[in-house]
């Protein structure tokens, strides 16, 4: 029986460090990538590449001929997130940043063969299809999202975690919308998300806002979506609007919504009947598809008494 080898171990630092040294340089260098809207060049090694991810085996495909080869353009791809994946793949570890950075490398780890949902922002099918080539280095993105989450961030963390089923994310990041309710609804990422996002939001208890700023957010969403895809207000509202709480308005207040619905059409007609319904027969069930429950931001108003439902 043949006697095993010694087996020398490295140091793992100096190893890590000069293959650093290769990422995005054109020395020895065989492919060239252009990416982004800015068609920024960035230069790899193909052996490295096919070796560590199936996705780019497929994609660059064998080397022919001498010299290098035609750029893969890949206009779609954010290019700092796209330097982020290489980095990864050069050494086995990524330096993470916040904010559009961490986003963009998230959307990218996780893209799927399947047609995104519109959002405001325009969130485009990327390049990267096979998810099982980066689940490690997926988990640890979302692992570092959940712990860097903040006000600024968590909207756009959210519209990822929509998009892409995961739903761990998704509930760490309504948690965190729950607990910072205004602040979050005045971000950019707010007016950003996507339909089924912001459902996600609507259907919580537990915001601490009021509703009458929560339809003032809707209507402001509902805008920005109506100018991004050049369609009306009401139909880009009309996915949402229905969890809005008109019962939990005051008499002034639905007076003054119905008017200015008038103006600009936000809310169905039948859906601000239904809110009137509950005043007028003193009871939060009187009409079927009017949700009345209490939020944890709702403020007090004399008629919350005979609703008499409680927080759930």
């Amino acid at each position: 029986m043949e006697t095993p080898g010694l087996v020398v171990h490295g140091e793992a630092a100096p190893f890590s460090t000069a293959l650093r040294s290769l990422l995005n340089n054109p020395q020895y260098s065989d492919v060239c990538f252009v990416v982004g809207q800015e068609r920024q060049e960035v230069f790899a090694h193909r052996c490295l590449l096919a070796c560590r991810c199936n996705f780019f085996q497929r994609l660059l495909g064998p080397k022919l001929g001498s010299g290098m080869p035609s750029p893969v353009v890949l206009s779609t791809v954010p290019a700092e997130a796209f330097l982020a994946v290489l980095e990864f793949l050069y050494t086995n570890s990524v330096r993470l940043h916040r904010h559009s950075t961490l986003v963009s490398f998230l959307l990218l780890l996780m893209g799927s063969d399947h047609t995104l949902p519109h959002t405001h922002s325009g969130l485009e099918r990327n390049v990267f299809q096979h998810r099982s080539s980066f689940h490690f280095c997926s988990q640890l993105c979302l692992e570092f999202v959940v712990k860097v989450l903040d006000v600024e961030l968590v909207c756009e963390a959210l519209q990822v975690a929509v998009t892409f089923g995961l739903g761990p994310l998704q509930e760490r990041c309504i948690a965190f919308i729950e607990a910072h309710s205004q602040e979050a609804l005045r971000t950019r990422g707010f007016l950003e998300l996507s339909a089924p996002a912001l459902l996600s939001l609507l259907r919580s208890d537990k915001l601490r806002v009021d509703e009458a700023e929560l339809v003032l957010a809707a209507r402001s969403w509902a805008r920005v979506g109506a100018a991004v895809l050049e369609r009306p207000v009401a139909e880009v509202a009309a996915p949402v609007v229905r969890e809005l709480r008109l019962a939990l308005l005051a008499p002034a207040e639905l007076s003054a919504l119905e008017e200015q619905n008038q103006r600009e059409p936000l809310i169905p007609v039948e859906q601000i009947v239904e809110a009137w319904k509950c005043h007028a027969l003193r009871r939060g069930d009187a009409a079927r598809g009017a949700p009345c429950r209490r939020r944890r931001g709702t403020l007090p108003r004399e008629h919350h008494c005979f609703l008499d439902l409680p927080f759930k």
